[in-house]
This record gives structure tokens, C-alpha cells and sequence, in this order.
């Protein structure tokens, strides 16, 4: 009986660290998730590609392929949500976005980055990129999302 209680709390134990786990983890979300998530994301997301010109539906709608989870970042003292969308799930090389959204939802900018399709892998994708940014993003911000763009391993 004593190593049934033992196993029971062994359990509870592991249950609650997992979920101390997905509470550190919350409103982390992949960015092709967050217009479906909340009004509030739409609503922002819709006031940033209004008055845009010759947008994708994938970049309108955010509904690329996002190949990993948003992450918390700081810029001048806020949090923003950050991460990436891809127009297709091995299209990251040549059609990618940045997104950030403050962490109150009233905020979002982007950094969109397209690569001519077919450059061959031994020539830089940073060399022949060409870069937009979404949201009117302030210098800071411009640096924030840039800086993003070069953690990835395979951007060079």
C-alpha cells in the first residue's frame, strides 16, 4: 500500500511539473495559429496588412507553414511574441516572414524576406534577399526582427 501512495504521488508529482511546464509555456503559439486564437490578434493583424499592397493570402491570413514556436523577446523594454511563417513548409528559403505581436495584442510588425527561388545553395541568402517590413516598425524594431532573422543556422 505504501508504494502504491509513493507511485501516486511520484505521478502527481510529475503531472504538476508538467503542468507548471505549459503554464511557463502560455501564449506561446505557432504564428500560423494566432489569427484563429483570439479576435484581438485578428483585429491587429487585419490594421497591419489594410493598407499593404500586393500581399499574399498566406501573409494576410498568416496562414503559411510555421516551422517552430513564437518566443518572448524584448525591444526597448517590451515583450513582443515573435516568430516565423513560411509560405510553405520547405519554402522558408525563399518566402519567409517575421512576426512580432506585443504581448497586450495592440501592437504587430513584420519583417517579410523573399530569396529568388532556385539560388543555388552555395550563394547567400542575405546577397540577393530583398527585405520588406510590415507595421511601420521604428528603428529598434527593424534591428529586433533583423537580429531574428540572423539566429537562423541557415541564413547567411
Amino acid at each position: 500500500m505504501a508504494s502504491m501512495t509513493l507511485k501516486g504521488v511520484a505521478i502527481a508529482l510529475l503531472l504538476g511539473s508538467s503542468a507548471m511546464a505549459s503554464a511557463a509555456n502560455d501564449g506561446q503559439s505557432r504564428v500560423n495559429e494566432l489569427l484563429g486564437s483570439s479576435t484581438e490578434y485578428r483585429d491587429t493583424w487585419q490594421g497591419v496588412v489594410k493598407n499593404e499592397e500586393r500581399l499574399p493570402d498566406w501573409i494576410i491570413n498568416l496562414s503559411g507553414a510555421s516551422p517552430e514556436q513564437m518566443t518572448v523577446v524584448e525591444e526597448d523594454g517590451d515583450s513582443y511574441l515573435v516568430g516565423p511563417l513560411c509560405e510553405t513548409s520547405d519554402g522558408c528559403r525563399s518566402k519567409r516572414l517575421l512576426v512580432a505581436f506585443s504581448m497586450d495584442k495592440e501592437d504587430a510588425y513584420a519583417l517579410l524576406v523573399e530569396v529568388p527561388a532556385g539560388l543555388p545553395a552555395d550563394k547567400s541568402p542575405t546577397r540577393h534577399a530583398t527585405y520588406r517590413f510590415l507595421g511601420k516598425p521604428d528603428e529598434g524594431m527593424q534591428q529586433m526582427l533583423m537580429e531574428q532573422l540572423r539566429k537562423d543556422p541557415n541564413w547567411y
